[in-house]
């Protein structure tokens, strides 16, 4: 198979004007497996409140849910591939005649250019505060969402930074953990108050806000900087992608997975080093199957494409899953997995650690 080229959080931006974010790290030959991430006014129109990307005297919407999906379905079928192992379509692109855009590469660029607006600016000194608290340097930062496309606007986007590598994660994780913890800092955790919940709509059946929020709290990646030049508490996200030499396609054209019904699994985590990346890998050591197939006590890992369930549990801690099993059948090797993905029941699936809300206070 041909070396990969792009990695998560990668986009590619077409001359329809669609931009696609690559998503994850395997893909079949000659195109990536893509979400639709925003399309150019000229293609489509919202009217999410959310949806308006403006910045830049460009004119972009974002897609929600599976908006992109239908458009690219219904009018771009270019941008499609059958998925072997899955026996359906997925969106896909062949970056050949498209824009590529790289946050590392953009990241520089953005640091160097003059004058900075006030989000550029904020973006260089929570940059720096982390480069000189890490001991990091700028080769392990990119930048991502719309400071990468060049539609930011500056006094309402937020700060979105890409980390590379397993360790560099871990080292920044406990970056931002002291610095959370430092009330004469300008950082705070984002979750660290039940108030950021306020106003925002529920709709997870199996996972309760207070569940919700002591897990995002101990990720440490979402966070808040006070600036006090600009007068803005600005959301600042530090996303984890693999770093080139960690990365491995598990794409398997001889390979078929075959659905076996929704479960619910109490676990124990055996293994979390792919916890913080899209897809989220768990490997896990089945305790009991609490419904659902009895398959179930022969998984080994939960697979999961959740933002919301990344670095969701730590190794050596038990946890209690419930969505999709799965069976992948290879002739090289065949095994059971938990899948968390977008599908009907997408609300009642769950990723959470067994008792963490009884022990803990928000």
């Amino acid at each position: 198979m041909a070396r990969l080229n792009l990695r998560d959080r990668d986009s590619i931006f077409t001359q329809e004007g669609l931009l696609f974010r690559v998503f994850g790290y395997s893909h079949p030959p000659n195109k990536y497996i893509c979400d639709a991430e925003y399309a150019s006014a000229n293609v489509f129109t919202s009217k999410d409140p959310r949806a308006p990307r403006t910045g830049g005297n460009q004119h972009f919407y974002k897609f929600y849910n599976d908006e992109g999906m239908k458009l690219v379905l219904k009018r771009y079928p270019q941008y499609t591939v059958f998925h072997e192992m899955l026996g359906q379509k997925v969106v896909a692109v062949n970056p050949d005649g498209a824009e590529v855009r790289k946050p590392e590469k953009r990241l520089p660029e953005l640091m160097a250019t003059e004058p900075k607006d006030t989000l550029v600016d904020a973006t260089q000194r929570v940059l720096n505060t982390l480069l000189q608290q890490s001991g990091l340097s700028m080769e392990n930062f990119g930048v991502f969402g719309s400071m990468l496309h060049g539609f930011h606007h500056p006094d309402f986007s937020d700060i979105d930074l890409v980390v590379y590598g397993r360790k560099e994660n871990a080292t920044m994780r406990e970056v931002l953990a002291a610095l959370y913890a430092d009330d004469a800092s300008d950082f705070k955790n984002e979750f660290a108050n039940a108030d950021v919940m306020q106003g925002k709509q529920w709709r997870y059946k199996n996972l309760t806000v207070k569940e919700f929020l002591l897990h995002q709290r101990r990720k440490q990646i979402y966070g808040l900087f006070n600036d006090a030049k600009s007068g803005r508490v600005t959301k600042a996200e530090f996303e984890p992608v693999k770093a080139w030499s960690e990365i491995s396609s598990e794409y398997d054209p001889d390979a078929r997975i075959v659905q076996k019904g929704w479960v619910k699994l109490k676990a124990r985590v055996v293994d979390d080093a792919d916890a913080p990346f899209i897809p989220s890998v768990y490997v896990i050591k089945p305790m009991e199957v609490l419904s659902g197939p009895r398959e179930a006590l022969e998984a080994v890992r939960i697979f999961s494409y959740m933002e919301e369930f990344r670095l969701q549990a730590q190794k050596d801690e038990t946890i209690i899953v419930e969505g999709n099993l799965e069976e992948v059948a290879s002739p090289k090797c065949g095994f059971h997995q938990v899948t968390l993905t977008y599908c009907p029941r997408y609300y009642e699936q769950v990723l959470k650690v067994d008792g963490l809300s009884q022990d803990s206070t928000i």
